[in-house]
């Protein structure tokens, strides 16, 4: 029974430093009460991580349309070319939803890239060639891979319909191109953060034979 415990409390353990890595994951950092708090719409709760998960792609799109229009003519690699064509062209489409999608909700969207994001596209305007196809196809992949695990997130807790909807959808475009990404033969996959570690496995009980023993 004591072994039992302790397995559940170790579990109960993971499972709370889990949820707190999520919450730090799609929460921006705020000191202001009210930018946390979650407001009312006819679709829902709208929370400071459905607000952030809006800014996140717009401003994803914001960078990833540019440099699909440097690949054209920077990249040496005529399958980096393509992916660079499919992925501005994607995300002009998604664009569009993450703007419908705010303006539904009453949230205000960035115009620029973040900080990073501009380095980014500085240090890809600055090459041409080979460093220029690896670069891309890593630097894009590991943005895809981040801003994947934020939608997921989201859309695995969000109370708002129209969220629960966006998020999904985009889900499917972030996937896609990932998968046009890793297409290219360029992406290293040493270099991409590792997976979360699972949580402890529920310690499983061993029945007790209840027969005549000899």
């Amino acid at each position: 029974m004591k072994r039992l415990l302790r397995g559940e409390l170790f579990m109960l353990a993971g499972f709370v430093v889990a949820a707190a890595a999520t919450i730090v994951l799609v929460m921006p950092p705020s000191n202001d009460p009210a930018a946390l708090a979650a407001t009312q719409t006819p679709s829902g709760p709208l929370t400071a991580a459905d607000r952030d998960l809006l800014i996140k792609v717009r401003q994803a799109g914001l960078w990833e349309m540019p440099v699909g229009e440097y690949a054209q003519t920077r990249a040496e690699s005529q399958r980096v070319k393509e992916v660079g064509r499919q992925i501005m062209n994607e995300h002009a489409k998604l664009d569009l939803m993450t703007r419908q999608t705010a303006k539904k909700l009453g949230v205000a969207l960035p115009a620029e890239p973040n900080a990073d994001q501009q380095s980014w596209m500085a240090q890809l305007a600055a090459e041409s060639g080979p460093a220029f196809d690896r670069d891309y196809a890593n630097l894009l992949r590991a943005a895809h891979g981040k801003v994947f695990s934020t939608l997921a997130a989201v859309r695995s807790g969000t109370r708002n319909s129209e969220i629960r909807k966006f998020a999904g959808e985009g889900m499917n475009f972030v996937m896609r191109h990932m998968t046009y990404l890793e297409s290219t033969g360029l992406v290293d996959h040493d270099q991409l953060p590792e997976p979360p570690t699972p949580s402890p496995a529920t310690p499983r009980a061993v029945p007790v034979e209840t027969g005549a023993q000899s």
